[in-house]
């Protein structure tokens, strides 16, 4: 059976990309980077905080520009026949296997998906998560998304939605940079992982496990975010 008719969502790699509305806080955070990057700034001035700017808002609008960035990515490899191939539990970076947890508490039950799979369930339970306005407001009143932005369910929520993106990464290093290499997306992804983790390891956003398998991608671009910060 083939991953697509194993659990593939419907419309896989029809990606939308998510945006903010124009005049709110998420649209206001995501005009820094938007500069900073476009003006030819580096990456370090691009994750930095701005001054007196919230770092939970910052970090907000993050996650869905990196989820913005793996989708693009993810889209492109979406529709290749070559996922059909992946069964339950192949895929991964090797030593690991993610698995999908479905439902919550009690009723909780995690099931073996194959790395395609993964993918696809991880980009749309972060999309759904974003598009819950009770969750990722982007409305006018800045003090009420704010509030939002500040909730411990809030740090938890983006904390998840990093790990995932990470583990979404490794899965394409793992087995599919060869194909994006073929299709000139090398440099694309590279620029993107690396945007996300200067980011990730600005605001300490990963635990140091979850990073053990791409350590070999992951340690020389620490290493060039700490040379650049003097430490």
């Amino acid at each position: 059976m083939s991953a697509r008719t194993s659990g593939l969502p419907t419309g896989a790699g029809t990606f939308q990309p998510l945006r903010h509305r124009s005049g709110t806080l998420r649209d206001r955070l995501h005009g820094y980077t938007k500069q900073t990057l476009g003006a030819g700034g580096s990456l370090n001035d691009a994750v930095s905080l701005p001054q007196g700017e919230s770092c939970a808002g910052w970090v907000a609008v993050h996650a869905i520009d990196f989820y913005n960035d793996v989708s693009t990515i993810w889209a492109v490899m979406a529709e290749d026949p070559y996922l059909d191939s992946f069964r339950p539990g192949e895929g991964f970076p090797s030593g690991v296997e993610y698995r999908w947890s479905e439902g919550s508490g009690r009723d909780a039950t995690t099931v073996s998906v194959s790395a395609p799979v993964y993918i696809e369930k991880v980009l749309q339970w972060i999309a759904d998560q974003i598009n819950d306005e009770t969750k990722f407001p982007d409305d006018d009143d800045e003090a009420e998304a704010l509030r939002v932005f500040q909730t411990p369910q809030f740090a938890a929520l983006c904390g998840q939605i990093f790990r995932r993106l990470f583990r979404v990464y490794g899965i394409i290093y793992s087995s599919f940079f060869g194909t994006l290499e073929a299709l000139q997306m090398a440099p694309h992804l590279n620029t993107c992982f690396k945007h996300f983790m200067f980011f990730c390891t600005e605001f300490g956003l990963l635990p140091e496990r979850e990073m053990e398998p791409l350590e070999v991608l992951v340690k020389p671009i620490r290493k060039q975010y700490h040379l650049s910060k003097g430490k």
